[in-house]
């Protein structure tokens, strides 16, 4: 065993050296290794002390000098920019100088933009200014001025205008004489040198200057050429190719129209503007460099983008407007003006003062439907209006046998909507067709004798007239026309009241017109939306073709203006009335005059109110009136002498006499009809229609009766006075008449 651990010890210590013999060589290695890095640290050493020292300031001493060489570099470079773009700008001053005394306005124009644009660069640079530039600003903008100066001389010598005076150039005969005169037709060596004013005018688009004058020439276009063509159908354009000059002028010749007809208006402009296209707007024309979306375009179609709006603004206002159709039946002939504005639009495309598609000119001429619609309803409301507005006393007589039927319509089913009744069928058909077996008196449904105003009758002749037009109209004209007939009636309702108030509050015989007026409109308003019924639209069909809706407010505002009128003359009846003084004190002779006064004013007034509503009213509404009022005057005397606590024989006898006269008057008051023998029958009937007519009477018989006779009349409450007069009315009376006596004791006793 230790023999063993012995050798395991030798082994170990072997390796010990072995392990230690190869270490050694490394670490001396190592060592020798370290002593070189120690002696490369100090050399490094020793050169950083250099570097700081020496190097580092020749380094810094170069770098200032190129900062300084760079600097200089970039001024010198400046300067040699500077003076090489004011080298570019005096040539092109002087290439511009040339180019303007040989006319070349093109080149002269393209110089003075080259030199604009060498100006531009020089003042846009920063830290480094000339007061040069300030003299050369100058100096370019005085080039320019004169520049424009000569394109403007050269633009007027070609296109010449010889204008009327100012004063008058609105009228047909100054615009006559307006004419323009183009200097641009070519001679031979102008064709092949090409025309100057395709010169003049690249020119003034390369300075930026073309808008303004195209637009100066444009609008003279419009104001003197133009529109006169599209307001005077008289006036005729007249061309003339001289030598070396175009002129367009106007002639005039007779014409009956009041409007152009579109198709005349467009073969005039047409020809305009052919003959401008020809001598003087197909002209290319190059936009200045800032305006890259403009190049390649063409003089037509600059003017065109702007006078076309103005222009077709004109002729929708003055020639379409007056060509739409007033009837229907005229529509299908509009077809023509339809194609004449298309061929006029693609005209001006190919000659390109027109781009694009459907312009609003076009749009309008195709939607003339809508437009005959909307005239039509306009129409009718003015003319509605106007009638509406006139005077309501000149008057036509309404009989049972001249009132409106129901119109000829075709039958429903028949599909020809293209027929349609003249006015006068409409207002005075046969009521024939509405007959059958079981027949009514002809005038069970008739309005009526009165008198309505003439314009009146035109309004409702007007409302069939335009229902009976919406019947073969398109759908949309159809209900646009049915709501204007509606309107018509609004209108009515709303203006005549307060456009005629004053007259009607002060005249009563208007006040009765107007009455019948709602009255006869009311009576059509009931069947006038039942006849067309079944003849308009669908949409119309399904209920809502009626005017019945506007009936009661039609019979309403007839009867409120008669009301009021009728308040009036109450107020007039009693005012007078209260002049009587009671009625009281009779035998003084100054009451009695009095009383007998008023009497007789207030059969006066009846007797005209009678004048002024004969055969105005229906007789039973005439009637109804007059008594009305006259018992108003009737109840007012018998309240007053009721209401007398002592009345003496003498007072007894005169007030009986006043009341005879009201009496034997009154029913004179009673003359509906001028014939006066016809008048008779209704006179007779006044206790018909004079509530008060008997108590008026039986209050005559006391005044004249004794005691007994009183109590007869009364006959224990049963007799005709009792019919009348109330117990305590009757004592009261008998005591103002009677002195006190048994026997007016007994006969008070017998009143109850």
């Amino acid at each position: 065993l230790s023999y063993s651990v012995t050798a395991r010890q030798g082994e170990v210590c072997n390796m010990i050296n072995k392990k230690y013999n190869e270490f050694l060589p490394s670490m001396q290695s190592a060592e020798e290794l370290v002593s070189q890095v120690e002696g490369l640290s100090s050399n490094i050493d020793l050169l950083k002390a250099g570097i700081e020292n020496e190097v580092q300031r020749d380094l810094n001493v170069a770098v200032a000098e190129f900062t300084e060489l760079k600097q200089q570099l970039e001024r010198d470079t400046l300067v040699l920019s500077v003076l090489k773009k004011l080298q570019e700008f005096d040539i092109a001053i002087k290439e511009y100088n040339t180019a303007l005394l040989e006319k070349k306005y093109v080149a002269a124009a393209q110089q003075l933009e080259t030199a604009r644009s060498n100006l531009k660069m020089l003042e846009s640079r920063k830290g480094f200014e000339l007061k040069i530039l300030k003299a050369l600003g100058t100096e370019l903008t005085v080039q320019t001025q004169n520049m424009l100066y000569h394109l403007g001389e050269e633009w007027q010598k070609l296109a010449v205008w010889k204008l009327p005076p100012s004063k008058e150039s609105s009228s047909l005969e100054s615009v006559v004489h307006s004419e323009l005169h183009l200097h641009t037709v070519p001679s031979k060596e102008e064709e092949i040198a090409g025309p100057p004013v395709a010169s003049v005018l690249q020119a003034f688009a390369v300075l930026g200057e073309l808008h303004t004058k195209l637009k100066i020439f444009g609008q003279l276009l419009l104001k003197y050429i133009l529109k006169p063509l599209i307001s005077y159908p008289s006036l005729q354009p007249c061309t003339e190719e001289q030598s070396d000059v175009f002129i367009l002028r106007f002639k005039s010749k007779e014409s009956s129209l009041d409007h152009s007809s579109p198709v005349e208006v467009f073969d005039k402009i047409r020809l305009v503007f052919e003959v401008l296209h020809k001598y003087l707007l197909n002209v290319p024309v190059e936009q200045p460099v800032e305006d890259k979306k403009g190049c390649g375009v063409t003089l037509a179609e600059l003017l065109g983008d702007m006078i076309w709006e103005e222009l077709s603004d004109c002729l929708i206002q003055n020639c379409l407007v007056n060509s739409i159709p007033t009837n229907s039946s005229k529509l299908e002939q509009y077809i023509e003006v339809i194609k004449s504005t298309e061929e006029f639009e693609k005209a001006l495309k190919n000659m390109q003062f027109l781009k694009g598609d459907t312009t609003d000119l076009l749009k309008y001429a195709r939607n003339v439907n809508s437009h005959f619609a909307n005239k039509k309803c306009q129409d009718v409301i003015v003319a509605a209006r106007n009638l509406m507005t006139s005077e309501i006393h000149n008057t036509v007589k309404i009989i049972p046998d001249s009132c409106v039927a129901l119109p000829r319509l075709p039958d429903p089913g028949a599909g020809d909507r293209s027929k349609m009744p003249k006015a006068s069928e409409v207002l005075h058909n046969d009521m024939g067709n509405l007959e059958n077996k079981t027949k009514l008196s002809q005038y069970t449904f008739s309005l009526p004798t009165c008198r309505i105003s003439s314009s009146v009758e035109k309004l409702m002749e007007l409302a069939y007239q335009t229902l009976l037009e919406a019947t073969s109209s398109t759908d949309q004209c159809c209900i646009q026309l049915f709501y204007s007939v509606r309107n018509i009636f609004q209108l009515f309702y709303d203006v005549v009241p307060t456009y005629h108030k004053e007259n009607l509050q002060k005249l009563p015989q208007l006040a009765a017109i107007h009455h019948n007026n709602c009255m006869y409109i009311a009576h059509h308003l009931l069947t006038l939306g039942h006849q067309f019924r079944y003849r308009l639209t669908n949409i119309l069909c399904d209920g809502a073709a009626t005017f019945v809706d506007l009936v009661p407010g039609f019979r309403r505002l007839g009867m409120e203006c008669f009301l009021a009128q009728m308040r009036v003359q109450k107020g007039e009846i009693l005012e007078r009335l209260s002049s009587a003084r009671n009625f009281s004190n009779m035998d003084d002779e100054e009451n009695y005059c009095a009383a007998n006064k008023a009497i007789r004013q207030v059969l006066h007034q009846l007797k005209r109110l009678g004048k002024v509503w004969q055969d105005v009213l229906p007789v039973n509404v005439y009637c109804k009136a007059m008594g009305t009022l006259l018992n108003t005057a009737l109840t007012e005397i018998v309240t007053r002498i009721a209401a007398l606590e002592d009345i003496s024989a003498e007072d007894a006898d005169r007030l009986y006499s006043l009341c005879r006269t009201m009496v034997e008057e009154g029913p004179q008051v009673f003359t509906p009809l001028p014939e006066d023998d016809k008048n008779k029958k209704y006179q007779e009937e006044v206790p018909v229609y004079v509530q008060k007519w008997m108590t008026f009477k039986e209050l005559m018989i006391i005044l004249q009766a004794n005691l007994q006779e009183i109590v007869d009349q009364w006959a224990d409450g049963k007799g005709p006075l009792a019919a009348e007069f109330s117990a305590a009315e009757v004592k009261s009376l008998i005591r103002a008449l009677f002195q006190n006596t048994e026997r007016r004791a007994a006969a008070l006793a017998k009143i109850k």
